[in-house]
């Protein structure tokens, strides 16, 4: 009997100093967890802290990071093709990286310059000309006659080209594959459908669309017509997809967003369209006030009015590719232009600059120290490439 009280005293003495060397790695385990929550709960709080202090930080000036010496022609112009500078005259252009080399030279004599730029393809003719020339950021695609005059012209990323081409008493529209093949041709007439106010391409060359103006029974009326180049588009007449008509509106600017996305920018107001194969009206935004400038670039469209009220000159609405208005930002430089990056959006002259994000933070309101023609984002946080007629300088700002 002995025996057994001992070994059961024994057993139970063995399985405590199991439990509780159990207990001990259990509180080791949730000690060490607990540590390592803090640890990331300290580092994600100073992450966010970073970021915050980072998405609130005012820049007051910007250094030369690096700086190439470049000579310009006095009548040349500069402009931003996609990460490069495209630069152009009445005797040719010629495409140019930041670091300064020369990617390609085209030579032409064109007095009235008509020109499109879809993210790095550019399209370069001449008002009244018949000569279409067609590069991307590495090269030439290819050359373009038309049989008649140019009017206005569009490209795409692909290097299809869609021109509007003036006749006797008729008015062509004519697609042309970058080697020159005419893919579609339309004729039109202020008596049937109207006359071409506004054309635009998908960057993929897949849709385009027309913004026709015409009278009806005295009134004004614009048809905003689509047409698919695709496999959808091969089974419809004349590649025609759908129409959408609006009565006392002028629509003289229509534009893509993406390849899904168009932007129509009536005179009192904006419809914007939504669909891969056939556009379908997704939304629409009335204007009491006179439009005075458009932007659209990196999948945002920005609308420039006089500001409402004393304090601001000028006041832009943006919206997105989801048919929804991102905001109302106020501002007062006399700009040139105006682009869009995924996080903020930049307002310039030669000599003035605005960088606001779209929560309507402002991250810089202040001069250049030198006249500026165009200015190219480099990719970096607040890091630009400003460009001169005598300089391209890499800036970060400060």
């Amino acid at each position: 009997m002995a025996d057994i009280k001992s070994y059961l005293k024994e057993k139970e003495k063995r399985e405590k100093n199991q439990s509780d060397y159990k207990n001990k790695i259990h509180r080791h385990r949730m000690s060490s967890l607990y540590r390592l929550l803090l640890v990331i709960a300290v580092i994600a709080t100073a992450i966010a802290l970073v970021l915050l202090q980072y998405k609130r930080h005012i820049y007051t000036g910007y250094d030369i990071v690096s700086s190439i010496e470049r000579s310009s022609v006095s009548d040349a112009t500069d402009i931003r093709f996609d990460d490069s500078i495209l630069t152009y005259s009445k005797d040719g252009a010629h495409c140019t990286d930041v670091k300064g080399n020369v990617k390609w030279n085209q030579t032409y004599e064109i007095q009235d310059i008509e020109i499109d730029i879809n993210q790095d393809v550019v399209a370069i003719g001449s008002y009244n000309g018949r000569e279409i020339y067609v590069n991307d950021t590495s090269g030439q695609l290819g050359t373009i006659t038309t049989t008649m005059p140019i009017r206005r012209l569009a490209v795409s990323t692909t290097g299809y080209v869609t021109a509007v081409l003036a006749d006797t008493s008729v008015t062509w529209v004519n697609t042309y594959s970058p080697e020159g093949e005419l893919i579609y041709s339309a004729s039109t007439t202020m008596s049937n459908s109207g006359y071409p106010a506004a054309i635009d391409l998908s960057p993929n060359g897949e849709l385009l669309a027309i913004a026709y103006v015409y009278v009806d029974a005295g009134s004004l009326k614009t048809n905003v017509s689509f047409y698919n180049f695709g496999p959808v588009g091969d089974n419809q007449n004349d590649y025609f997809v759908g129409v959408y008509t609006y009565t006392d509106l002028l629509v003289p600017d229509i534009r893509f967003l993406d390849n899904e996305t168009v932007a129509a920018i009536g005179d009192s107001r904006l419809m914007i369209y939504k669909g891969r194969q056939k556009p379908v009206l997704e939304a629409e935004y009335l204007f009491d006030s006179e439009i005075k400038s458009v932007f659209s670039d990196s999948g945002y469209v920005g609308i420039v009015f006089l500001a409402d009220d004393s304090e601001h000159k000028y006041c832009i609405n943006v919206y997105d590719t989801s048919a929804q208005k991102v905001g109302s930002y106020y501002f007062d430089i006399d700009y040139t232009d105006i682009y869009f990056d995924k996080n903020n959006f930049v307002i310039y002259n030669e000599s003035e600059c605005v960088i606001m994000t779209y929560d309507n933070i402002e991250k810089f309101n202040g001069e250049f120290s030198k006249t500026v023609n165009t200015i190219i984002p480099s990719g970096s946080a607040y890091k630009y490439t400003l460009v001169t007629d005598e300089a391209i300088d890499i800036i970060q700002m400060k």
